[in-house]
């Protein structure tokens, strides 16, 4: 369980953001809530998984490029 937490603490360093911080707190607190200090974090991994299982879905329909359904 150790090896897998490393190898997650690792991916973690190298994504590069693709968010913007400052829209998704101003969001978050348009609708009354707070905004942690893990989640920014958390919601850019999820974003690269969705973009990654995006990308794999439009490869494996042979095409090269990502569309809305692929989402």
């Amino acid at each position: 369980m150790a090896k897998k937490a490393k190898k997650k603490a690792a991916k973690k360093k190298s994504l590069d953001t693709l968010i913007v911080g400052s829209k998704v707190k101003g969001v978050i607190k348009g609708n009354g809530c707070m905004t942690s200090g893990e989640l920014l974090e958390a919601l850019n991994e999820k974003v690269h998984e969705l973009l990654d299982s995006a990308c794999n879905r439009a490869d494996s329909n042979k095409r090269s490029t990502v569309r809305a359904h692929d989402l």
